[in-house]
């Protein structure tokens, strides 16, 4: 799908558009104030969806809910969907290191085009616009149980069994600033092993490791 496809000519040819997708690295005329107006505007937008259509849900639920669905990497995710990368403007080192491909920066130039749409043409318009980018997200929203990540699984399970809570420690990080790979270790009180992470952030790499304590601690229980 093209973004072109889905916004006004007249914006896309705005100094409104043109702003939303150049990056810091290319001066100080940016995106960085319409991202912050974008992401704003994103998580008031999606509350106000999930407020309308969960009605039953408590304020926990329907955080999680937002959380999940307003998180960097499914942002990153829409913007590829949307061949966001292919328009953003970019400082010639950023492109050096692969900016293009950074979900920080495909995530904060979608935000931009949002605050963009409003400063252009009011709040519906930039609601339609994150209305219609997150429609087969919304349409298939996970459960607040299938939210768990590995971390809270395993914290709820070491907790049933009044044992100790497990301990996360970095044991590496390699990479360029804003694109290193963490490698992390997991270790719970009565289990002889460790169980090792590795992501693009910390928290990932802590979830891998959780996620392989969990596995080995499901069969070990079955075996």
């Amino acid at each position: 799908m093209s973004l072109a496809n889905l916004l006004d000519k007249n914006f896309l040819s705005s100094e409104y558009y043109r702003l939303a997708l150049t990056h810091r690295s290319v001066g100080s005329n940016n995106n960085e104030r319409l991202e912050y107006l974008g992401d704003a505007l994103l998580g008031f937008f999606i509350a106000e969806w999930l407020f309308e259509n969960f009605p039953d849900y408590p304020e926990g639920d329907l955080t999680k809910l937002r959380a999940h669905l307003v998180r960097k990497d499914t942002l990153a995710e829409i913007a590829r969907e949307q061949n966001l990368g292919t328009l953003i403007i970019l400082g010639a080192g950023e492109i050096k290191s692969g900016g293009i491909q950074r979900d920080s920066i495909l995530a904060d130039a979608l935000e931009a085009i949002i605050g963009a749409i409003y400063l252009f043409d009011g709040l519906q318009s930039s609601r339609n616009f994150v209305m219609e980018v997150f429609h087969s997200r919304l349409q298939n929203i996970p459960t607040v149980e299938q939210l768990k990540d590995s971390k809270t699984k395993l914290q709820e399970h070491l907790q049933s069994r009044g044992a100790t809570l497990p301990v996360y420690s970095l044991q590496n990080k390699v990479g360029k600033s804003g694109d290193e790979v963490f490698t992390i270790e997991c270790v719970i009180e009565g289990y002889a092993k460790r169980f090792i992470g590795s992501g693009k952030s910390r928290r990932k790499a802590e979830q891998e490791a959780a996620e392989r304590a969990l596995l080995f601690i499901s069969q070990a229980k079955n075996s």
